[in-house]
């Protein structure tokens, strides 16, 4: 197997493959850690970032891919020593000064500079008035920081984030240290470096006196869902199910406008234990991004791992307009966030899960949805309905393109297979096989197949073919236990699966 770098020269594919993303990630290296320095530099808005990759070499590496787009690279080392590199197309490319035997742990350590508000083809930057957020999936993460950005490739993850004192950094998994530009500090040891100070004390310089803040995450992370942040934010803090830390970060001004909405997690996180097991992560919280541009980002919610990304505005409405949104982000950490999608073709297992679960919440409170449906079941049925307009639409539920990817299809249309799925083997084994799929392939990434596997091992019944034509199939297949239900015919002049804010049902 040749290393990505050596490949693209011979005119093969560059990237793992994926089927929806063909470009993304490497197959020459397992990445097995990221230790991220970020220094936000207010006057400009930039920020100087150090990257330091941890990976385990696949092949031998005369060179190495990284995703990269709109940085600005200054240096790179290979473990220790200056490396060659170039940037082309959505990589940076790595020529270490010897290569790289297979099986060889190897660190890449690259500093530069980004700017938030870049204009780019596609972006993870959130851009706020005083500092920024990060929302990485599917693509973006490469813009903010180099790595082999694939769901596939979950890592181990560092954080330190300098900003200066009166601006809070936050990041994915838990507050470590603290650190003063004094060379003070506080919490457990500190380690990586910041704006390349080396000491990750970071030095007041034009700024004005500075802190820096690292997390630690306890489970691995895909690079879709890092999270990191500065802005003028408070902590919340409060206590969820078993003693479970919560942790929100919230714009100042706005925390008390937003506490009714943040106060609904403890009771939202037990109902999804008793329905998922433990939570898998060591805290978890809000982040109501500090910005009411309606171009920020293009969705309500994204499950960064332990520290939700919202928009302020939609967390102020009554709970039954965002309980069901927030068990829909809640479900994630679960589905998509402890448990990967192996490939892009697999989201469904993601959103398909998060949909069901935040239905399930809504019509269990007595809430009805924007339809006016108040049980799942008639919701169901009114998505089955459309079931081959939409596999007409946007392509059986795990079979999406780049351009339908976030449609409803993947969401709802997800949901509705976990329905018929349920209806065919009743709701104990139904609970056993979610149950046993979570805990096998936790801190992890998991296939479509994958999961049909599970259900057939678990229900002890016939159901590969059965949910194989329910999420590769052309046509809808007939709904287990409701004979009456019916498949409207497909109108190729209506496209009934345009994507809502990333095609959730929960709204």
């Amino acid at each position: 197997m040749l290393p990505d770098a050596a490949a693209a020269e011979n005119g093969a594919p560059v990237g793992v493959g994926d089927p929806v993303f063909p470009s993304l990630g490497t197959t020459g290296y397992d990445a097995l850690a990221y230790d991220l320095a970020f220094r936000y530099r207010p006057a400009t808005h930039t920020v100087d970032a150090t990257a330091v990759l941890t990976a385990r070499a696949l092949t031998a590496l005369p060179s190495l891919e990284l995703d990269a787009l709109g940085l600005d690279v200054h240096t790179v080392r290979v473990d220790g020593r200056a490396a060659g590199f170039r940037t082309h197309d959505e990589k940076l490319t790595v020529v270490p000064d010897q290569p790289v035997r297979r099986g060889a742990v190897l660190q890449v350590t690259v500093e530069y500079t980004v700017d938030p508000r870049a204009h780019l083809p596609h972006t993870g930057w959130v851009p706020t008035a005083d500092g920024f957020a990060v929302a990485g999936q599917p693509d973006g993460a490469h813009t903010v920081f180099p790595c082999n950005d694939h769901p596939s490739d979950k890592a181990r993850l560092t954080v330190a984030v300098t900003a200066p004192d009166g601006l809070l950094g936050v990041a994915t998994g838990h507050l470590s240290a603290t650190g003063h530009d004094d060379g003070t500090a506080s919490g457990g040891a500190a380690g990586g470096s910041v704006g390349g100070t080396g000491d990750g004390s970071g030095a007041a310089g034009d700024d004005g006196p500075t802190t820096t803040r690292w997390y630690v995450s306890r489970e691995p992370v895909a690079t879709e869902v890092v999270q990191v942040s500065v802005g003028t934010y408070t902590v919340r803090e409060r206590t969820g199910p078993g003693g479970l830390p919560l942790r929100d970060v919230v714009p100042t001004a706005r925390a008390a406008d937003l506490e009714p909405a943040l106060a609904l997690t403890p009771a939202q996180l037990e109902w999804a234990q008793q329905r998922l097991g433990p939570f898998p992560f060591e805290t978890y919280g809000l982040l109501p991004a500090d910005t009411d541009d309606p171009a920020a980002f293009d969705f309500t919610g994204l499950e960064t791992q332990t520290l939700t990304l919202y928009k302020p505005n939609f967390l102020r409405q009554a709970e039954r307009q965002i309980g069901s949104h927030m068990m829909h982000e809640l479900v994630h950490s679960w589905f998509g966030n402890s448990v990967s999608p192996r490939s892009w073709a697999d989201l469904w297992l993601n959103e398909g899960h998060a949909d069901f679960y935040g239905l399930m919440y809504r019509y269990e409170r007595g809430w009805a949805d924007s339809a006016g449906f108040t049980t799942l079941a008639d919701r169901m049925r009114d998505v089955y309905a459309a079931g081959d307009q939409w596999r007409h639409d946007s392509g059986p539920v795990a079979a999406p393109t780049a351009a339908t990817l976030f449609d409803s299809q993947r969401y709802t249309g997800g949901a509705l297979v976990l329905f018929a799925l349920r209806e065919r083997v009743g709701a104990d084994a139904f609970d056993r096989i979610e149950r046993t799929f979570l805990q096998r392939y936790r801190g992890g990434s998991a296939t479509t197949a994958d999961y049909i596997r599970t259900a057939a091992e678990v229900s002890g019944g016939d159901v590969t073919a059965f949910l194989t034509d329910w999420l590769h199939g052309e046509r809808t297949p007939p709904m287990p236990g409701h004979p009456d239900w019916t498949v409207a015919p497909v109108d190729p002049t209506a496209r009934r699966s345009a994507p809502a804010p990333r095609g959730t049902g929960t709204l």
